[in-house]
């Protein structure tokens, strides 16, 4: 008779919901096993948040020296708590599907404010000991409190419940794993290309023995290759940094469809600081690491300027002036309504898509909201004006190549209407990918007018995030040859180049984190020979 496999688990909720999922597949499989309970240190020290533990692996190390001493045949780990480097004679011999890797912020009813980032009210205490997500939440928003939280993740949910915070900041895959009841709570599941979770969030690792090569043909077949391609790159990225639980470090990776990986990664100094940022593309990740670890050493603080004004809760801000940035915004137009004639406009359209913040404070000005509406937006930032009114956005087009944008939003639409408000003198070039005769129904609600009397201090790099913000800053204003350019957006980059700027960097997202990106990498410093 086959020998029956012992499963190394940590004792939580979680980590038994972890092992039986990975129990049952074995059964599929035909391997018969059963579950073992060890306890790690990070399971008995509870009053200490994570940076303030002593060593390494400490929710896997009790786990890795019974799998040594033979006393079980296999564990089950979330693979984020794993060291980069395994101990020697034990392998990763499979990983599963990744799950959510999105961290998810669940917030007391009486702490939300839709018009704030994060949908949190000034000042509210967020739970977390995480060094990572501290330095993020610091990063987005300045005013909030954070304070430490252990615990199982049932026990975390039962203290929000109880009030003991206002939110709670926890890893979407652990919430969504365990079904628990959130109807209580108001959710957010925040962008990891924005807020970047820990390398290899949401994914299960079976670590085995290397000697124990039956076991691991067999459970190459519950690996799943694209998972483990992205989560070598994220923890490879993480080695290079010499990074753990208590290093402030999230790295993203995605596969593209045209072959080769997008990464985010985020990397601070410590909890208390914001993070910077930086996005890559690559098709040979092999150095990967060595190059960002270079790149996030020649990030240099420095003078910029983005044409438009700084507001409240500006991540865009806040995570440049928290890393020596100093940062200046002023638009370069102002816009003015223009009234809608009703009587002449059709009826018969489904959706309406608004391509900036703009365009929905002027078509709300004088349209009511209309719940029955489908409603599509460019960008988390129109998303989020969309949000305050009570709407949602049935569609996000997240890329900055507006054409892009179009084709995705003409596939989803189909063949039903859609009314575009817009500014006088638009491109229109997401009603240009449409092909459906009478689909589009143009309809202009405001116009754009250039401050033409406005002279801006030189600073070394100049954002900017419209095309028509370029027009009207090169009225007055020229880019120097040690200047440095962002453009948000193709769109914004083409009207560049009509007044003769070729190099610039553009951000991989319509966000004001993507734009952060973007000014981290063009301030990166020549390595010195």
């Amino acid at each position: 008779m086959a020998k029956r496999l012992i499963i190394g688990s940590r004792g939580s909720d979680l980590a038994l919901w972890q092992a039986n999922f990975i129990l049952a597949k074995l059964r599929k499989l035909k391997i018969e096993a059963e579950i073992m309970v060890i306890k790690t240190q990070g399971d008995l020290v509870q009053d200490l948040s994570f940076d303030k533990m002593e060593g390494k692996g400490f929710f896997t190390k009790e786990i890795e020296e019974a799998l040594l001493r033979g006393d079980i045949d296999m564990a089950v780990h979330s693979h984020k708590d794993l060291e980069t480097e395994q101990p020697k004679g034990l392998k990763i011999a499979a990983v599963t599907l990744r799950e959510e890797p999105n961290d998810m912020l669940l917030i007391n009813p009486d702490a939300v404010d839709l018009k704030r980032r994060l949908a949190l009210k000034t000042g509210a205490t967020v739970g977390t000991s995480s060094v990572r997500r501290k330095s993020f939440l610091r990063g987005f928003r300045k005013d909030i409190v954070v304070n430490d939280l252990r615990g199982n993740v049932p026990t975390r949910v039962e203290k929000l419940r109880n009030g003991d915070y206002d939110a709670i900041l926890l890893a979407a895959a652990g919430v969504n794993r365990l079904d628990l009841d959130l109807s209580a709570f108001h959710v957010e599941l925040l962008d990891p290309t924005e807020f970047v979770p820990a390398p290899a969030q949401g994914v299960l690792a079976l670590q085995i023995r290397e000697k124990d090569k039956e076991l691991e043909q067999q459970l190459r077949q519950l690996n799943d290759e694209e998972t483990a391609a992205v989560t070598e790159i994220e923890r490879s990225i993480l080695n290079q940094f010499h990074g753990g639980c208590q290093v402030p470090i999230g790295v993203y990776c995605r596969a593209m469809e045209e072959g080769g990986f997008q990464v985010w990664t985020a990397k601070s100094d410590s909890a208390d600081k914001a993070p910077k940022v930086l996005y890559t593309e690559t098709r040979n990740p092999d150095k990967l690491g060595a190059r960002l670890v270079n790149k996030f050493e020649d990030i240099e603080g420095t003078s910029v300027f983005i044409t438009r004004d700084l507001r409240r809760d500006d991540c865009f801000e806040n995570l440049l002036r928290g890393n020596g940035f100093d940062v200046k915004g002023q638009s370069m137009i102002e816009t003015n309504r223009v009234e809608v004639r009703k009587d002449l406009l059709r009826n018969d359209y489904t959706w309406i898509f608004f391509s900036s913040k703009q365009a929905i404070y002027h078509f709300f000005g004088q349209f009511e909201p209309s719940e029955k509406m489908k409603y599509g937006v460019i960008g988390k930032a129109t998303a989020a004006a969309l949000r305050k009114r009570g709407l949602p956005a049935d569609f996000i087009g997240y890329s900055t190549d507006t054409r892009l944008t179009g084709k995705q939003f003409a596939a989803v639409v189909g063949s039903e209407a859609v009314l575009f408000p817009m500014a006088r003198g638009s491109k229109r070039t997401i009603q240009e990918q449409f092909t459906g005769e009478k689909q589009v129904i143009n309809l202009v609600v405001y116009a754009t007018e250039s401050h033409e009397d406005v002279k801006v201090a030189a600073s070394r790099i100049v954002v900017f995030t419209s095309p028509s913000n370029v027009s009207s800053y090169f009225k007055k204003n020229v880019i120097g040859p040690s200047q440095k350019v962002v453009a948000m957006g193709n769109a914004t980059g083409n009207e560049l180049k009509q007044h003769g700027i070729d190099r610039f960097t553009q951000p991989s997202t319509f966000s004001d984190s993507g734009l952060a990106q973007a000014v981290f990498a063009a301030s990166i410093s020549k390595r010195k020979s």
